[in-house]
């Protein structure tokens, strides 16, 4: 408890100090050109270095504090997409995860509005990222945000999923573009008969619905043959490359397309 308090108190200065970085990770189609790269927010504490956001996410939640840094968040991924262009990726997306407190966040719409016209960010090129969770929380809200989302041009994927959250029913009606398969269902496919079991009909339901669907958290290359022979449009994970700060991923996208 007295750990947590005292984060608590340092996170309230860690954003006017620059605290806060950006890491990405890539992720890949199935015959291994990167598609989209996810932005995974870092906290550089000067004493402690490098703190997972295991570690203060859900302080950051509970305190409110997850509002101002979100839109900081977003605002970073649409200078970084700028960045991947001027590198040479300009087909390449940039996916940001989403809290649940953000997503409810009567002026997030607005303010992603905002920042889409302010950078131009073309349709299709930035993403936001819902865990399973919070889409399935109230799913006819659900469903009325991420329609104003994609209206912006902006896409919508849902992370996570295949942790046992959903209807299947009411998932039918929800406006995404993307379905990521959890990595607690991925892990080990090929050998287990239930998560295979379990992949199959994700990828069933969702190409029924024209979704892509990427598989996180692959680590073994087993995994992988196993994912690309049974459907999945794409992958990401450790096999592939380490979620690392923005230069030391672009040289992880690999060479320019032709």
């Amino acid at each position: 408890m007295s750990e947590r308090d005292e984060l608590a108190t340092r996170l309230g200065e860690a954003m006017d100090n620059g605290e806060f970085e950006m890491f990405f990770q890539p992720e890949y189609n199935a015959v291994g050109a990167p598609i989209a790269v996810e932005s995974l927010l870092r906290w550089r504490h000067p004493e402690r270095g490098l703190v997972p956001p295991v570690v203060f996410l859900a302080i950051l939640e509970d305190s409110g504090q997850i509002l101002p840094l979100g839109r900081w968040v977003l605002g970073e991924a649409c200078a970084y997409h700028f960045r991947l262009v001027e590198a040479g990726w300009p087909g390449v997306t940039v996916s940001v995860n989403m809290s649940t407190a953000q997503f409810e966040d009567p002026g997030m719409v607005d303010y992603l509005r905002k920042l889409v016209g302010e950078f131009k960010i073309p349709a299709g090129a930035l993403e936001l990222e819902l865990s399973e969770s919070t889409v399935m929380a109230e799913p006819d809200r659900s469903v009325r945000i991420m329609g104003a989302v994609r209206e912006l041009g902006v896409s919508v994927a849902i992370a996570e999923f295949g942790t046992g959250y959903s209807s299947l029913a009411t998932l039918h009606r929800v406006p995404a573009d993307k379905i990521k398969i959890d990595r607690s269902v991925v892990r080990g496919v090929h050998a287990n008969p239930d998560g295979a079991a379990i992949c199959r009909s994700i990828v069933s339901m969702a190409h029924g619905k024209g979704l892509q669907v990427i598989a996180e958290g692959v680590e073994m290359h087993e995994e992988h043959a196993w994912l690309v022979g049974n459907g999945c449009d794409g992958v990401q994970g450790y096999l592939f490359a380490r979620p690392a700060p923005f230069e030391a991923m672009l040289k992880a996208l690999g060479p320019l397309p032709a």
